[in-house]
């Protein structure tokens, strides 16, 4: 299996679409990261939803992100992706977290730029 995070910085990007690289980390058979690589994204704001179906492609079953908005967040679960918002910190950091079960969605919602709930 395979995690994504939107990154900036090798930090979690507050909001998926504004993200400038994913950081796709592979798991392996014991539960713990066997590799890391960078998908560097363009510049600016817009829609990720685009770059859903290359993840899946790419074997990434969870996405472990700030925030984003209910059109990305349908794009990731009608491909059967595992959606984890509210995170924040450092990206290898969460990805421990989430394979230690720590973590939990928090269910938070960009209705539009900067108006997360």
């Amino acid at each position: 299996m395979k995690i994504a995070v939107p990154t900036k910085n090798n930090a979690v990007d507050d909001h998926f679409g504004h993200c400038e690289a994913f950081s796709i980390f592979e798991i392996d058979v014991h539960n713990t990261v066997k590799s890391k690589e960078v998908l560097h994204w363009a510049d600016g704001c817009g829609c990720r939803s685009n770059i859903v179906e290359t993840l899946r492609e790419m074997g990434v079953g969870a996405m472990l992100a700030g925030n984003m908005g209910q059109g990305a967040l349908n794009v990731m679960l009608s491909h059967g992706m595992e959606v984890i918002r509210g995170c924040a910190g450092n990206a290898d950091d969460l990805v421990v977290e989430f394979l230690s079960g720590r973590l939990s969605d928090k269910q938070i919602l960009c209705q539009s730029h900067g108006n997360c709930q």
